[in-house]
Formats: C-alpha cells, sequence, structure tokens
C-alpha cells in the first residue's frame, strides 16, 4: 500500500453492546477548513492533543483515500478552529482492539448530530477479511451522508 493512504470501512452500530468491549475512549472536536468533492482539510482536537489532516480521494483508486496528518499544537488548532466552516463535529470515539494491527473506532455524535453512533475499521487492502462484530449494523461506507466532513 502506497504511503499515505488510508482503507477503511464503515458501519451504523445498532447497539451499545460495544462499549463493554472498548479499551478506553476519548472525545473529538474536529472543523473543517476546506470541504470540497473528493478533498477535506481538517482540524480536529482529540482530548489534550491536536492534528491538521489532509485527506483526497482524487489519489487513489477504490475505497483507498490519500491521508496527509500532522501533530499540531493545542493552542494552534484552537486558533484554526475559529476559521472552519461551521457546524463542527463533536463526538466521543471508542476503541475496540480485534488485534495488534486492527481495531474498531466507534464513534457516538452529539450537538447536531446526536444519536449517530457508526463504526469504522482500517484495513491493509480492500479485500480484507474482518470479523463483524454482534453490534455492527448496515454498512455505509462510500455514502456521502456519512462522511464526517458532510454532516
Amino acid at each position: 500500500m502506497p504511503k499515505n493512504t488510508e482503507i477503511e470501512r464503515k458501519f451504523l452500530v445498532k447497539s451499545d453492546a460495544f462499549e463493554a468491549q472498548a479499551t478506553h475512549h476519548y472525545e473529538i472536536e474536529q472543523g473543517y477548513l476546506c470541504k470540497e468533492a473528493g478533498k477535506t482539510i481538517r482540524v480536529r482536537i482529540r482530548d489534550t492533543r491536536a492534528f491538521l489532516t489532509i485527506k483526497s480521494s482524487k489519489l487513489r483508486a477504490g475505497l483507498a483515500k490519500f491521508e496527509f496528518e500532522h501533530e499540531i499544537a493545542l493552542d494552534e488548532a484552537k486558533e484554526l478552529m475559529q476559521l472552519c466552516l461551521p457546524n463542527p463535529i463533536i463526538k466521543t470515539r471508542y476503541i475496540i482492539p480485534i488485534n495488534d494491527e486492527r481495531k474498531w473506532e466507534v464513534d457516538v455524535f452529539h450537538g447536531h448530530k446526536e444519536g449517530l453512533i457508526l463504526a469504522e475499521i482500517e484495513l491493509g487492502d480492500e479485500n480484507e477479511p474482518f470479523e463483524r462484530p454482534e453490534w455492527l449494523g448496515d454498512e455505509v461506507t462510500g455514502l456521502p451522508q456519512y462522511y464526517n466532513a458532510n454532516m
């Protein structure tokens, strides 16, 4: 897989049973500086750490996306949040390990998306098999309404 490539599958979550399997969770606030078809630039604050991320589907075929992420100072991220588009994403992310290489990330949304719960898994290959936990619902990979940038 090329450097700076992300392959993820996304699903709705049909129950809160995932919480018992989570090893930890943290709070996320993210805003978008740019949202265009096929590319985004976002600022994310995760507890006390902050990141600037550029994503694009224009450089990769299929489910693979280009992703560049760089940690930035928390005070810089808070300042950049003031420049972001309206309606930042606010969510709690739960981490559910699968093995040494894979994990589920389950996002429980708050604010204007209260009630939405999504699970993601990052894969090494588009065809990599994985076990579906009982709390996993319908797959929504590729449906634009479930991209954070479109919320």
